[in-house]
């Protein structure tokens, strides 16, 4: 995008939403690919040094070469881009990513090491590890990170409004009553077991580096007595990776299913959400903080539209469609290797930013919205028929059998008042203190321990 507006992207991640998707630029932008590849084959030939008798480097060849990713910005970025593409500095264009890698790598390295860069790995073996190395840090330091502020607030949110009662709905219908605060807490326990999938995941991902087809076939050769799977499993695990000790050219990215099925898990509960808290809206359940000069319609100036809800549900559903595309497309691959998957694992930062977008709208959402007590009270007050669920119960309790048809007949499709229960209470043969017990149920006490499960979230 440089030099260009981002009015011209043609994808919104990079354009409309470029503010959003910023954080996830060092992990899902092409230049950070391609820096996670040259620190694998600089750390492999640093492992090399430290295994192979007859190579060394000197603690300032090492540092140079390390120098070359920590300090790799735009312009390196464009060199290996030439050199795969154009050719440079004497080098036919390559056509192949990872080969202009190694000569990026050469460049920086003293001539001793040229013949070990690279040395008995195939391409696939850098991309595996380079790919987890930008993943891991994307999932832990961007995407995690902000759900756990969702949850946070919806923990905070949820204690708040514990006691604010409401009438819950299913199968859209009137129901027993609950409290706001007991429906946020169930999205916020969802999303903490949701979170903690999501961090084993990450904490999972492993990597390999066995050859051309997992074994170790040209290290074998050149050095038989080296023992290279024990190698490497300390350089995979030097890099944070758990080791995939056995793979064919590809590893199986299993784990990596694994964390896009974490991300799924906590979207789908994000998406229930985001429909529940719309829905609230739309009832008038909850108020929307207004923003000064912002248009809600271009042609009712009246309306405060749930919009950051809408935005994160459009999102967060494209990032599913996405994820499952990716989870079901990357752990397949013909034989022992085929390169569909190499496009298709491009797509993996696009993914993530449909999530980190789906993310921020979802908590400017929640920002926004505000319980409107009254509403939940009146139509608590006007819909007294929700009783009739403790009533058959208490009844039952004292023996009879016939208290929910009863209570049927009073109620079922029926518009009833608190007056028309009072009714059927005097008409009972139970006792007094029943009976006052009877005439103590209200649609807005009718609410179990909901508020006490709220300090159930982190169960």
């Amino acid at each position: 995008m440089t030099g260009r507006s981002s009015l011209a992207a043609v994808s919104p991640l990079d354009g409309r939403y470029a503010r959003y998707t910023e954080p996830l630029v060092p992990y899902a932008s092409e230049q950070a690919l391609i820096r996670a590849r040259v620190r694998v084959e600089v750390e492999y030939l640093a492992a090399l040094a430290d295994t192979v008798e007859e190579f060394d480097l000197t603690d300032e060849e090492r540092d140079r070469l390390r120098d070359c990713y920590e300090s790799f910005d735009e312009d390196d970025a464009a060199v290996v881009k030439q050199l795969e593409t154009e050719g440079w500095k004497g080098y036919s264009a390559t056509n192949h990513d990872v080969k202009a890698v190694e000569y990026f790598v050469r460049e920086h390295a003293p001539e001793s090491a040229h013949p070990f860069i690279h040395f008995g790995l195939t391409s696939e073996d850098v991309n595996n590890l380079a790919q987890r190395l930008l993943v891991k840090p994307a999932v832990e330091d961007v995407l995690a990170p902000k759900l756990r502020e969702l949850r946070d607030t919806l923990t905070e949110m949820a204690r708040a409004n514990r006691d604010v009662a409401m009438l819950a709905h299913t199968h859209g219908q009137p129901a027993t009553p609950t409290t706001f605060g007991k429906e946020l807490a169930v999205y916020a326990a969802r999303l903490g077991r949701s979170i903690a999938e999501l961090d084993r995941a990450a904490a999972n991902l492993t990597g390999k580096l066995a050859g051309a087809s997992g074994t170790y076939a040209a290290h074998q050769v050149a050095y038989p007595d080296i023992d290279w799977p024990a190698f490497s499993e300390s350089f995979v695990a030097s890099l944070g990776l758990s080791h995939r000790a056995l793979s064919t050219q590809v590893n199986p990215c299993d784990d990596l299913q694994s964390v896009f099925d974490a991300l799924r898990n906590a979207n789908n509960v994000l998406l229930d959400m985001d429909r529940d808290i719309w829905l609230y809206v739309s009832k008038r359940y909850l108020g929307q903080d207004t923003v000064a000069g912002e248009t809600g319609s271009s042609t009712m100036p009246h309306k405060v539209n749930p919009i950051d809800f809408e935005n994160s549900e459009g999102n967060l559903s494209k990032a599913n469609s996405d994820l499952v595309f990716l989870g079901d497309y990357v752990t397949t691959s013909r034989l022992q290797r085929d390169l569909s998957d190499s496009t298709v694992k491009r797509n993996i930062g696009a993914a993530f930013a449909h999530c980190l977008i789906g993310y921020e709208k979802a908590s400017r959402g929640l920002a926004k919205v505000t319980p409107n007590e009254q509403v939940m009270s009146e139509e608590l007050e006007s819909t007294p028929e929700i009783i009739g669920e403790a009533v058959q119960t208490i009844l039952r309790r004292e023996g009879h059998d016939d208290a929910y048809e009863r209570v049927k007949e009073l109620t079922r499709g029926q518009r009833v008042t608190l007056d028309d229960f009072r009714a059927l209470f005097d008409d009972l043969d139970v006792s007094e203190s029943v009976r006052a017990e009877l005439h103590a149920i209200a649609p807005t006490n009718y609410v179990g321990v909901a508020a006490d499960l709220v300090d159930d979230i982190d169960r």
